[in-house]
């Protein structure tokens, strides 16, 4: 047989099966119209990137899950409902709830942490009705979004913090304004298309003094977990027209190649007292840990050279509404200091859960708090000693499933 004949065969056997798929008649829907998707469990927690309260219920608290939504809890921590399940965002980055009007709820999506297996998320989705239903606000392209920050006196003036597209440079990064609940942004701090927003702090009773911390990361295809997610674009900014215009802050902070940075203000410090925490890596940038700045970011205080205090998958930490020299950092445990920042102790963490990246503290009632982590969200009511358990939240990532051939099949995963 010549070739030519032979390679006219394979052709044809080849595109055969094509053919008859294209002509195949499509499966009835009586035969899978009864099918129904049902939750099998387990009840076990995943982790829960962002979490918030209400000030006036110790009872209601939120949290985002990295792969799973928003959920709302009605008896601190009992018993958990999902939300926002059926938008075109599942990994959110930061929620946040309006001070004013508390029915209204701002939702960031995108995971916000520094991992090779994030995922990206849609913009910005709100709320006017706790959670029941929501409406796309925009942002779409920022793809992960660190922190929102609502003013205390109008909840349609919010600023939020956008990382960009965490694996190459896009425009959409920065901080967002909007003083129309999210029908226009405009950008208000942006330094480049690799340099994004990861967090924002401010006094609720000096709205107009915000803090902002810019980040310069880039994640590549290939495994690079290790690899600092440090660059000049990092810095940490001022504004005091509540987001309008802003101002880098360098007296007494590390230069150079920095990463991550978190931020805090305490409250009724009308934004003078703030805090941060700095992630940096090798190189000439040095001090990375905690600083302090008590005359509203002019100068700033290194009181904690512990470098592990940094870090670019936690970056997040709270001051105590009561209590300005009372900070809290987040990383493998919750650490709390008494002094300031200048000595730290364990205040929750293993054989508890590890990797916490989120404490939310009502102003009103410094007892009430919840926690977010990779084991999920937990609440306390009695400033930390007892907590809820995560074993109620169906928001565990899995990455395989198999089945056996038994009958009824066991499920694996």
């Amino acid at each position: 047989m010549s070739a030519r004949p032979a390679a006219s065969i394979l052709v044809a056997l080849l595109l055969a099966p094509s053919a008859h798929a294209a002509t195949a008649a499509p499966v009835p829907t009586a035969l899978y119209q009864e099918l129904h998707w049902r939750q099998i469990g387990p009840y076990r927690a995943g982790w829960a990137t962002s979490v918030a309260g209400l000030t006036d219920d110790p009872r209601m608290y939120y949290f985002g899950a990295a792969g799973g939504g928003v959920w709302r809890t009605t008896n601190a921590g009992q018993t958990w409902q999902p939300l926002m399940q059926h938008e075109s965002a599942a990994a959110v980055g930061a929620i946040a709830i309006a001070p004013s009007n508390p029915r209204v709820l701002y939702v960031g999506t995108g995971q916000e942490g520094m991992r090779y297996d994030l995922m990206s998320g849609d913009g910005v989705f709100r709320s006017d009705d706790a959670g029941e239903t929501w409406k796309h606000a925009g942002l779409e392209a920022t793809r992960h979004i660190g922190a929102i920050l609502i003013d205390p006196r109008d909840p349609d003036r919010v600023l939020v913090a956008a990382i960009g597209h965490a694996f190459g440079p896009n425009p959409e990064r920065g901080v967002y304004l909007t003083t129309d609940g999210g029908r226009r942004w405009q950008p208000v701090l942006q330094a480049g298309d690799s340099v994004g927003a990861v967090d924002l702090a401010s006094d609720p009773s000096e709205p107009r003094v915000v803090y902002a911390a810019l980040w310069q990361m880039r994640l590549h295809p290939w495994l690079d977990y290790f690899q600092p997610q440090i660059g000049s674009g990092s810095g940490i900014y001022r504004s005091t027209d509540g987001g309008s215009h802003w101002t880098r802050l360098e007296s007494g902070l590390p230069q150079g190649r920095v990463g991550r940075i978190g931020l805090a203000v305490a409250s009724k410090s009308r934004g003078r007292i703030a805090y941060a925490v700095v992630a940096v890596g090798p190189g000439p940038a040095g001090g990375g840990g905690l600083y302090r700045t008590s005359d509203g970011g002019d100068h700033w205080e290194h009181v904690n050279a512990d470098a592990s205090l940094g870090n670019a998958y936690f970056g997040r930490m709270t001051v105590a509404p009561d209590d300005p020299n009372t900070v809290y950092v987040m990383g493998q445990s919750i650490q709390r200091s008494r002094d300031g920042g200048r000595h730290f102790e364990v205040m929750r963490g293993s054989p508890g859960g590890d990797d916490y990246h989120h404490l939310w503290i009502n102003p009103r009632d410094p007892r009430a708090m919840i926690a977010g982590s990779d084991q999920g969200a937990a609440v306390s009511l009695d400033g930390g000693a007892t907590w809820s358990s995560w074993y109620n939240q169906p928001t565990g990532q899995f990455y395989h499933l198999a089945a056996d051939d038994r009958f009824p099949y066991h499920i694996y995963s």
